[in-house]
């Protein structure tokens, strides 16, 4: 069985001290429930991806006024679970903008909430979204 990376595992040529997104400011930060679990008792991953969707067009949103829809996420592994009590933060960059679609690298890390408040890397995935004008009528971004 795979063996969960951790920030802490990883070295940090810059210093930042475990943390890999000190650059950036979160889109949003959330604080995990118990109503948030699956039944193993971690919390369930179609939340993280519903957070990770919502911080990616909140980033996608600072380069457009268009409504956006979600088109695709890439490729998304789970390499640390979530527990209740964690805080997690999804940090989010623009990595491309086309003519009618912008991509958002999302980064999710949890601050665990017992200590020593390790914070641990918990997924990263990039998430298009397409500018959109009434029902499957694609636009510019621009505009």
């Amino acid at each position: 069985m795979p063996r969960a990376v951790f920030l802490s595992d990883i070295p940090d040529p810059a210093g930042s001290n475990g943390r890999m997104t000190t650059e950036l400011q979160p889109a949003i930060r959330v604080v995990m429930m118990p109503k948030d679990t699956n039944p193993m008792g971690t919390i369930f991953g179609g939340l993280i991806l519903s957070y990770i969707d919502q911080a990616g067009v909140v980033e996608a949103h600072k380069h457009t006024e268009r409504n956006l829809v979600t088109v695709a996420m890439h490729e998304v592994k789970f390499i640390a679970p979530v527990f209740v009590g964690d805080l997690v933060s999804f940090y989010a960059e623009v990595v491309r903008i086309g003519r009618t679609s912008i991509t958002v690298r999302i980064t999710v890390e949890a601050s665990r909430s017992h200590p020593p408040h390790d914070v641990v890397r918990v997924t990263q995935a990039e998430v298009v979204y397409v500018a959109v004008e009434g029902p499957g009528k694609a636009v510019p971004v621009a505009g």
